[in-house]
């Protein structure tokens, strides 16, 4: 039996006048319920870097925060409370990645590549820990991207300047390519 294909649509957003935003989701190929579970996790921990290329990325998490931070203790992950009410993970690797996005595949969470990052943006972190991921819209074009995670629901809104959904698809082709995932616009 061939292993199931599945297919990450990237096409642009409409979220108003001067927001940018790019929509990736995923779905198994002849069917339109979003891919969740051990499947999804492999393809989006593949995604996450492929679409911060070589800038810094981090996670940004608003809501459960002792959850994520006993989980991100337990599991030898680097984590910082960057807010009241927001917790950074500065990027990971892969095993680690997977597992964060396994264990938290039900929370929407973000994820905020290039610009200040690595050394912290009080700015947005405070921003965060007040709006939640409101947050990023006023403040993505500080950043190669942010993206907002949903992927419950196989989803991520990706909020960019510098990236156009033709840098995307070029970005994640040959990431996702080897784990059975098509990388393309919709039809």
């Amino acid at each position: 039996m061939d292993s199931p294909t599945f297919r990450l649509l990237v096409e642009p957003l409409d979220l108003g006048l001067n927001v940018r935003a790019i929509s990736l989701d995923l779905t198994e190929e002849g069917a339109e319920d979003p891919v969740i579970g051990p499947d999804a996790a492999r393809i989006w921990t593949a995604a996450i870097p492929a679409l911060a290329g070589s800038d810094v990325w981090m996670l940004d998490f608003v809501s459960h925060l002792d959850r994520i931070e006993e989980f991100c203790d337990s599991h030898d992950i680097a984590r910082r409370r960057a807010a009241p009410k927001c917790t950074v993970v500065a990027g990971l690797d892969a095993e680690r990645l997977r597992a964060l996005i396994t264990r938290f595949e039900s929370e929407t969470f973000g994820i905020r590549a290039g610009g200040s990052g690595a050394a912290g943006d009080a700015e947005i972190e405070h921003d965060l820990s007040g709006r939640g991921m409101d947050a990023y819209q006023g403040a993505y074009r500080r950043y190669t991207m942010c993206a907002i995670c949903d992927f419950e629901n196989g989803s991520m809104t990706v909020l960019s300047e510098a990236l156009s959904s033709s840098e995307i698809l070029r970005r994640l082709r040959p990431a996702l390519e080897p784990l059975a995932a098509r990388v393309e616009r919709p039809n």
